[in-house]
């Protein structure tokens, strides 16, 4: 499909919205008003004079055609012009395909910031929800989904000051790589040679930015170790990395301690008392289904026992606050089995439960062996699953506190955490929201600075992979220097 840009560049949220209107056939952008191909979408925008602008779409497919054109005042601002244009394809594509999007026109990672700004702006929420669904064609369950999700964000970006900051720790390796997965994780069969020098580097990593904090003053809020499974690591490892964290950070203010154990098939007794003795508050013990049949078929090498099994031993073990993961849409799943999931994960009581839409990126295995398509053309149960896992966690006590999208998830759907009384992520909600500066350690990691005076977020990028990591860590050791003349110009 060829998508034509002419006259306004839109590329971005146009390509966005074919994309989500045809996942399995890729807009190929094409700037000017002309392709000899014979389906084709036309986005246009063309002055006319005194009159203002006006905003067209042409849409040619399969021997079908669309047209649809609106004035766009000349008074209006730029931003006006792009929401009417898109407004505008969205209605040419939903009125072709016969379907709506939950999320209507959005194309964004973070609704619930619209939402938020609305609200700063004095808005209230039955005025929101119009906006939301008669301005963005969202469904009136998603925009109330973000209402909610804002009502229990919104305090705890209020305890967030100008000198705080949340600590990332990467841990790049896994037992096995899920064929949904694109992070740039290693397998530990052929990389495990890596890790002990890893290891060294990180701490050496964690000891400079220790030293960088300090010097400025900054305030630790929360640490949380991804990856990755941190828990493919050593006790002796995993001891050596934590006792790093408590040598060179003051974490007397820390609110929040995460360690993904991730994997049950990582998870033993020896791993687990070392998180605890370390203070770790917070942990993930992440299923993703419970269905064996579908866990094979995916890739994880474990079963729904192991997960059952890891699970009982860090409650014996007096962790308190536990966060399972589980996604819907995987391939070879079914709405019975995530069902039994939901049902199977409630009788555990965990703290948290973060519901993820399945999202295939170009980089994993599943994209790359054409199951993708397989999975899409099976996506019409999507929605029924998160659904199902929305009513059932609302029915037991949990509350949405986080929520963001990504490209290439099935039914343009979003990942949620759910969490029951006072035990929200606080860093999730951090780095979604991108509330305040996450120095970050280790390979793949991105350190955020935020000014919070005006919102400018600086990045400073590590070597993706442990390999490069390690060859090049001296450069890691100098990009870590660029946080001090950040915040000498900010506080």
């Amino acid at each position: 499909m060829i998508l034509l840009i002419d006259g306004h560049h839109f590329r971005y949220e146009t390509e966005n919205l074919c994309n989500m209107f045809f996942p399995l056939d890729k807009a190929k952008v094409i700037e000017g008003s002309h392709t000899t191909e014979s389906n084709y979408i036309l986005t246009r925008i063309s002055q006319q004079g005194e009159k203002g602008t006006l905003a067209e779409i042409s849409l040619c497919m399969d021997g079908a055609n669309r047209y649809a054109c609106m004035d766009i005042p000349k008074e209006s601002a730029e931003k006006e012009a792009e929401y009417q244009l898109c407004a505008l394809l969205y209605q040419v594509l939903s009125e072709f395909t016969g379907k709506t999007l939950s999320w209507g026109m959005l194309t964004g990672v973070r609704p619930v910031k619209l939402v938020r700004a609305m609200r700063e702006e004095g808005m209230d929420d039955s005025a929101i929800l119009h906006v939301m669904q008669q301005k963005h064609f969202v469904s009136e369950n998603k925009a109330k989904l973000c209402l909610a999700t804002c009502d229990h964000e919104t305090p705890i970006l209020q305890g967030v000051s100008r000198d705080s900051f949340s600590l990332y720790v990467s841990i790049p390796f896994c037992p096995s790589r899920c064929h949904y997965c694109s992070f740039v994780s290693q397998a530990v069969g052929k990389q495990k040679k890596l890790i002990p020098e890893y290891v060294h580097l990180l701490c050496k990593e964690l000891q400079k930015t220790g030293e960088i904090v300090k010097t400025l003053g900054l305030r630790l809020d929360t640490v949380y170790f991804g990856g990755g499974t941190p828990t493919t690591l050593s006790p002796v490892q995993l001891d050596e990395v934590l006792s790093t964290v408590e040598r060179f950070f003051d974490l007397s203010t820390c609110k929040e301690y995460t360690v993904e154990a991730g994997r049950p098939d990582t998870i033993d007794e020896e791993k687990l008392r070392a998180l605890r003795a370390h203070g770790i508050s917070r942990i993930s013990i992440n299923p993703q289904t419970l269905e064996d049949r579908v866990l094979e078929q995916i890739g994880r090498r474990h079963t729904a026992k192991q997960f059952f099994e890891a699970f009982d031993l860090a409650r014996k073990l007096g962790f308190t606050n536990i966060n399972t993961d589980v996604i819907a849409g995987l391939m070879g799943d079914t709405l019975e089995g995530f069902q039994h999931t939901l049902n199977s994960l409630m009788q555990l009581v965990p703290e948290n439960v973060t519901v993820h839409t399945l999202s295939v990126k170009r980089a994993a295995t599943l994209s790359q062996t054409g199951g993708y398509a397989a999975v899409v053309q099976n996506e019409d149960v999507v929605p029924q699953m998160v659904d199902y896992a929305q009513d059932t966690l609302f029915a037991n006590g949990y509350h949405p506190y986080y929520l963001y999208r990504q490209k290439n998830m099935l039914d343009n759907l979003e990942n949620v955490g759910y969490a029951k009384g006072d035990t929200d992520g606080l860093y999730n909600v951090y780095i979604m929201d991108e509330t305040h500066t996450i120095l970050a350690a280790g390979a793949g990691g991105v350190t955020k600075m935020k000014n919070q005076d005006n919102g400018y977020i600086e990045r400073i990028f590590n070597f993706k992979f442990p390999h490069d990591y390690g060859m090049r860590f001296d450069e890691i050791l100098q990009r870590k220097e660029q946080v001090i003349p950040f915040y000498e110009k900010y506080l």
